[in-house]
């Protein structure tokens, strides 16, 4: 059975893509298999398999365990906004108990560990009851912090650490992702929050200006560091 780790991010574009992919691809050079899950995507566009997000795709494309697409994201909504007002347009209601059966199906898979990416941030909520959080929750999953580094990212990752903690679940690890290489007083923001953050720093990963996806991918996975996380 796979063991989860579920992805966060600080807030929307934090990197949790990003970070989610250069994870799976340093877990295989780790010798780890892995399987990989976008529960819920917004944003998504017609093809001929459907609908797809390419957040999704990038999952699907990095993990080593092949699924096919309805099972990496089961719920693919078109208009890009919050999930629930997405939903709604379509006249559809997102529960967490059916979210959570398809990811414990996943999760049944042959793999060493399933990385499950979130939409948004920690609160995002699914219904006027439930939040996405509830996801991780019930599936009692690790989770790691993507902190997107910008103005207000010493608040939202406190603030997300202190959730996380509140809902019973280990906070396994953060990521610093850097947003804008022109960030004013980049180490000292990293410096503030490596004591504050009840978990290790996986990794600083650098702005990436140039390259494919895929080259950005490999490039954010050349600077974590996956030693600490429960799964190794």
């Amino acid at each position: 059975m796979a063991k989860p780790l579920f992805i966060t991010g600080t807030d929307t574009d934090a990197g949790k893509t990003l970070i989610a992919c250069a994870l799976l691809k340093a877990l295989a050079l780790a010798g780890k298999t892995t399987c990989a899950l976008k529960p819920v995507a917004a944003g998504c566009e017609p093809t001929e398999q459907g609908l797809t997000n390419r957040d999704a795709l990038l999952l699907q494309a990095c993990a080593t365990t092949a699924l096919p697409y309805s099972q990496v994201n089961p719920i693919a909504l078109v208009e890009a906004c919050a999930p629930h007002i997405a939903a709604a347009l379509e006249g559809r209601r997102l529960q967490v108990a059916r979210i959570e059966g398809i990811c414990r199906g996943v999760l049944m898979q042959k793999s060493d560990v399933c990385i499950i990416e979130g939409a948004g941030g920690w609160r995002v909520p699914l219904n006027e009851r439930e939040r996405l959080s509830d996801l991780a929750k019930n599936l009692n999953s690790p989770v790691i912090l993507v902190v997107g580094m910008r103005l207000g990212c010493l608040n939202h990752a406190l603030l997300t650490a202190e959730a996380v903690l509140r809902d019973g679940l280990p906070l396994a690890g953060w990521v610093a992702n850097v947003l804008d290489s022109d960030m004013p007083h980049l180490e000292d923001n990293i410096n503030t929050l490596k004591p504050l953050l009840p978990a290790p720093c996986l990794g600083v990963v650098p702005f990436i200006r140039e390259g494919t996806e895929h080259d950005k991918i490999d490039e954010a996975a050349k600077a974590l560091d996956i030693s600490a996380l429960p799964v190794m």
